[in-house]
């Protein structure tokens, strides 16, 4: 064959002019459609603009494609809810006939007692609500609830907090919030979060309560243990003892908002009747629940490296801490300072440990 004679490779296209390309912008319109029908049809024009320029595809095939674009788009609208259903159910008709009155507004507050009225959607998704209405024959617009006057998107994320319908004109109005958030007294007022109340000195018992009678939501609350040397507790370990846990401080302070991104932390100081120390310190992470686990403690002299291991919660590991050199420690962390040299301890782990030198020169 002769080298010369042989002809030259097609050039590539461009990736955005591929079949692939195409196809994946010809399945965006019904994505698109699915949540929102105005963004649906933008994406169709996209898709046919496309696919009349960009495709390589004969005119037939371009045919068909420009046609499975318009089907794409109202499946997907269908699917999202996003056109009527049905317009002629007699029983969906007749759930019409019970909505509200025009400027009739339902509190979501009310909606245990008229839960088995037809017509009244509050407390119920949106997307749900205006599905129903379509098939009845409505036009279902919606707005924001609150007075953040925010677009809503995705109807499935939204519950409906108020209602009102005009009969002669077949529309009806929602207004809606987020899922996540409480409904406001009335249609367009604040969202009424809850505030932090003060727990700052109560027992952790007394603190949770405050927190529940307030409105906060319990999977917000972090525990942090206000010592240094004491181990932060989980929420089961701190109920268990709850009454000997005292909150020492506390974050957002009170009186401040709690939506459903705040996350509250409580500090917690533990005393029993068998602990030295039985107060909050005045600062965060600056105070020694044994002040002799503090590594700039000296207790009265100049030979004054202390144990700083984490010991456990009982009165046992806290009053054998720190000891006289040759004897048990009790419950010690390797690496950690300790004081005398020739000590003894275990590890969490059960491994003995004595005091002595480390690289630094230090007794750990």
């Amino acid at each position: 064959m002769n080298p010369y004679n042989t002809p030259a490779p097609a050039p590539s296209r461009p990736w955005w002019r591929t079949t692939p390309a195409l196809l994946g912008l010809l399945a965006l319109v019904a994505l698109l459609s699915a949540f929102s029908l105005p963004l649906g049809f933008l994406a169709m024009i996209a898709a046919m603009v496309a696919v009349w320029v960009l495709s390589p595809w004969c005119w037939f095939t371009r045919i068909g494609a420009t046609l499975s674009t318009l089907l794409l788009l109202t499946v997907g609208a269908g699917l999202g809810g996003q056109v009527d259903d049905s317009r002629t159910a007699p029983a969906d008709a007749k759930t019409a006939d019970n909505v509200p009155a025009s400027g009739t507004a339902v509190s979501a507050s009310q909606t245990g007692s008229k839960a088995a009225k037809a017509g009244d959607y509050t407390g119920r998704p949106l997307n749900e609500a205006e599905k129903d209405m379509r098939s009845a024959g409505y036009t279902a617009i919606n707005h924001d609830a609150a007075d953040e006057d925010r677009v809503i998107i995705l109807q499935s994320g939204w519950t409906v907090c108020f209602q009102s319908s005009n009969t002669a004109a077949k529309s009806i109005d929602f207004a809606a919030v987020r899922t996540s958030e409480p409904c406001p007294e009335k249609d367009g007022g604040p969202l009424p979060w809850p505030k932090m109340p003060n727990v700052v000195g109560a027992t952790y018992n007394k603190a949770v309560e405050d927190l529940k009678q307030a409105g906060v939501n319990l999977d917000q609350v972090t525990l942090d243990d206000v010592y240094l040397d004491i181990d932060t507790p989980t929420a089961v370990e701190a109920a268990k003892d709850g009454d000997d846990w005292r909150v020492c401080f506390q974050s957002p302070d009170t009186g401040n908002k709690v939506d459903f991104v705040t996350t509250v932390n409580l500090r917690l100081g533990l005393w029993t009747d068998a602990d030295l120390v039985r107060h909050c310190p005045s600062e965060k992470d600056t105070t020694y629940k044994i002040p002799a686990n503090d590594p700039d403690y000296n207790g009265g002299n100049n030979n004054t490296d202390r144990d700083h291991s984490a010991p456990h919660r009982d009165s046992s590991s806290s009053s054998g801490s720190s000891t006289s050199g040759g004897t048990s420690v009790g419950t010690v962390h390797p690496g950690s300072f300790c004081s005398p040299a020739g000590a003894a301890g275990v590890s969490s782990a059960g491994t003995s440990m004595v005091c002595g030198p480390g690289s630094d020169g230090r007794d750990r």
